[in-house]
């Protein structure tokens, strides 16, 4: 696979239908533009339907916009069924939104406000919308995790919701280390199938307005280093495009900048954690997100397990 691979490389996209959250500003936007300027029909479901238009707009092509608020069950639930009116088939869905470092704060469901929208948010919009793709051949489930996976994280079954104490690091890390498990879990249960399958991908570091929340002492100097240190938005975008679009991705492979450290880059596979492997763990944190989010899936967990103890890797 080419070291140098950008949006250039993105195939013809007509006929494909691509739903992007958190589309109206950054990583989202910049992933959602490509796709409509390789011929998809592009839904941007995002919270602020006004921004949202304004950013379809921006982008021009075949691209509406679908209100949606993964803080909340009722929204998820909202939005998947207009998109099953609108839709009989779904080609992408690209997990993309997220909050990075918020104040201790709970969703409309009770959830800490991270694990509640990057996880538990996406893990129901994707159960409720899987059915519109296990027809589709080449259809694929997207979703961003971050290198913050690898910070102070792990699954807190004990205190999921950081109800006895709270660190804003912590649960990031927790949100972003159950995107990997949601993603390797599903592409298990996906093999079966044969026809779509579940990626992964992480931005490195990019400059947009998901870092807003994070500590002074944290933000202060990623202002002051930014133009050393992080990439644009359409470059931080990259391994999400190659997740979604390059044809020569496998089912549960994680993608990322190749440059040192994977903070910039052109996009290549990544590893993640060995923890993020940990097969128990990703099923039990599937059967606990199940219980929370209410959204049963139409895929049936393996008793086998197609990515062995690591990523899968592309011959």
């Amino acid at each position: 696979m080419s070291d140098k691979w950008t949006t250039a490389n993105i195939p013809d996209q007509h006929g494909r239908v691509a739903v992007v959250t958190g589309a109206n500003t950054g990583l989202g936007f910049e992933t959602a533009r490509a796709l409509a300027e390789r011929g998809a029909s592009v839904v941007l479901a995002v919270r602020d339907v006004e921004k949202g238009e304004k950013a379809a707009a921006r982008i021009g092509g075949e691209v509406t916009v679908q209100a949606l608020d993964l803080t909340s069950l009722d929204s998820v639930r909202a939005a998947a069924q207009a998109l099953r009116s609108r839709y009989d088939r779904l080609d992408l869905l690209i997990n993309n939104a997220g909050v990075m470092y918020t104040p201790k704060q709970t969703t409309a469901d009770g959830f800490e406000m991270q694990f509640g929208t990057n996880h538990l948010g996406h893990f129901a919009l994707t159960g409720l919308l899987l059915d519109l793709m296990l027809p589709v051949p080449g259809s694929r489930v997207v979703t961003a995790s971050s290198t913050g996976h690898r910070i102070r994280a792990a699954i807190h079954f004990d205190d999921l919701q950081w109800e006895r104490s709270y660190s804003r690091a912590g649960a990031y890390g927790q949100s972003k280390l159950a995107n990997l498990m949601f993603t390797y879990e599903l592409q298990r249960r996906l093999a079966s199938h044969g026809t779509t399958v579940a990626v992964a991908a992480h931005p490195g570091l990019s400059s947009t307005e998901l870092a807003r929340n994070s500590p002074a002492a944290v933000r202060l100097p990623l202002t002051w280093l930014a133009p050393l240190i992080t990439q644009t938005p359409a470059m931080g975008a990259l391994p999400t495009l190659r997740a979604a679009a390059d044809p020569a991705v496998l089912g549960g492979q994680y993608y990322g900048p190749g440059g040192r450290l994977e903070i910039k880059g052109h996009p290549r596979l990544a590893t993640s954690s060995a923890q993020s492997y940990e097969t128990a763990v990703q099923q039990r944190l599937w059967a606990v997100s199940e219980d929370l989010t209410g959204v049963m899936f139409p895929v049936a967990p393996s008793h086998q397990n197609p990515m062995r103890s690591g990523p899968a890797i592309a011959g």
